[in-house]
């Protein structure tokens, strides 16, 4: 491949009718550089990209491309893609950084994404790390590092505006124009007391349009959302989704202001979470598309054992109903009708029920009524499709017993089906288990349990 071919693709600013993100071109005009150790090129097609973008592009080329990327961007490399890459290849780059590079790009960010580079390095290199970091840097990455992960203390950054209660708006904005260590972006001011307990926060617009002489103290939101620093992220998230907050104030154990949540990164916390329990659902991890085979297999193969576990208990049901089946193979052809219908609607009972109860839509409040009506859901359900399979089981099989069997079956399993795909997320939640992580496999083991007993024990008890 010539020179001219590779530089084809080019980093223009997009057009008004140009896809928004990363462009497949640059991906394949960066690997082909890449094949080519063509450095200054790579360096000219990553340029003028975002740190997002980047990062999708890290993300989205080889392991030994990435290495040799990241060698060829040296320096240039934006701190920022950094804390924009998934777990598995964000963990890749770092170590493929010297640990003086990984300390200049910590400098550089929010208290926050520096803890996201450092939390999972060994403590042998993390302290390497901290060494060539300023001394006041570093106390507060060592303090945010101590916080529980997945806490607050982690999703906080320490740069904030804090002004007293006593001052005047003209003194705020002076303040905040003389102050050359001011957080790069915030929202709110915060205000605190004597003691620097948070008492209150003024958003900045209702700030700029208030008179010099104002006291804070008269136009600050004498409520402010104060967040404590052990509050598990998950409860920060819905703190700022139900109260629509852009940013909140972190107090530690005494009360004492220490920090500030953003709405960015709580927007990310939302979306990891909501991830997670996608791939949970289906037994995978986030990560997997990036993992190597063996991590892959692994990970998967646990949750494919936990499977076939319940698979047997189903085959035990329906060995028990041998006889029966050998004397009516229409039983055999039939069986499978049953346990997908229930299985299916379960599904859906506990994709609403475990989304349900992370937005808190589902407390014990209204259990009882969301019960209920998931439950009759599927028994209408039931019910309708029970008639129509049980109609063309009597034609197909010239036997109308026959499809009434498996239309009372069919009713049978999507009303256990419907009670266990919300009953079992509940029942997780109150044993302090993920529903997420575990609900699936127990309410298919449900399902196919009694989808195969009751259609073969009916079959049993009436055809024979």
């Amino acid at each position: 491949m010539d020179q001219d071919e590779i530089e084809k693709p080019t980093v223009e600013a997009p057009a008004a009718e140009a896809v928004v993100g990363l462009d497949a071109d640059v991906v394949r005009a960066v690997s082909d550089a890449l094949d080519e150790d063509d450095a200054p090129l790579c360096k000219e097609l990553v340029a003028s990209l975002h740190a997002a973008d980047l990062a999708d592009l890290l993300e989205q080329i080889s392991s030994a491309e990435r290495e040799k990327l990241i060698t060829f961007l040296g320096a240039d490399l934006k701190p920022e893609t950094l804390t924009e890459l998934g777990e598995t290849v964000r963990d890749q780059v770092v170590d493929l950084l010297e640990p003086e590079q990984l300390a200049a790009a910590v400098t550089e960010l929010d208290t926050d994404d520096a803890v996201y580079l450092l939390q999972d390095l060994d403590k042998a290199e993390r302290d390497r790390v901290l060494t060539e970091i300023p001394a006041e840097e570093r106390q507060a990455l060592t303090e945010a590092l101590g916080y529980p992960e997945d806490s607050a203390g982690r999703l906080m950054q320490q740069d904030l505006v804090a002004v007293p209660e006593f001052w005047t708006v003209g003194q705020t904005i002076d303040y905040m124009r003389e102050t050359d260590d001011l957080p790069n972006d915030f929202y709110e001011i915060i205000v605190v007391d004597p003691t620097h307990h948070p008492v209150g926060t003024i958003a900045l617009n209702r700030a700029m349009r208030s008179k010099r002489e104002v006291a804070v103290s008269d136009i600050m939101d004498k409520e402010p959302n104060i967040i404590p620093v052990d509050m598990d992220q998950e409860e920060v998230a819905y703190l700022f989704q139900q109260y629509r907050l852009v940013s909140a104030p972190v107090v530690d154990a005494a009360g004492r202001l220490i920090g500030v949540i953003m709405g960015d990164d709580v927007v990310e916390v939302v979306q990891e979470e909501a991830e997670e329990d996608i791939m949970y659902l289906s037994g995978v991890a986030e990560s997997d598309i990036h993992d190597s085979i063996f991590t892959t297999t692994k990970t998967r193969f646990t949750w494919l054992l936990v499977n076939l576990g319940t698979a047997i208990l189903a085959s035990v049901v329906i060995a028990q109903f041998g006889g029966a089946i050998q004397r009516l193979v229409a039983l055999a052809a039939l069986m499978p009708i049953v346990a997908s219908m229930g299985g299916n609607a379960a599904t859906q009972t506990v994709a609403v029920a475990v989304r349900a109860i992370a937005t808190r839509e589902l407390t014990p409040a209204n259990a009882l009524r969301i019960i209920n009506k998931e439950t009759l859901v599927a028994v209408a359900n039931g019910i309708a499709l029970a008639i129509i399979m049980g109609v063309l089981t009597g034609l197909w099989f010239h036997s109308p017993i026959l499809g009434s069997v498996l239309g009372a079956a069919m009713i049978i399993n999507m009303f256990a089906a419907g009670l266990a795909g919300i009953l079992i997320p509940l029942a997780l939640q109150k044993l302090n288990i993920d529903p997420a992580v575990s609900s699936t496999v127990f309410v298919t083991t449900v399902t196919d349990v009694v989808g195969f007993l009751s259609f073969l024990g009916l079959a049993s008890l009436i055809l024979f």
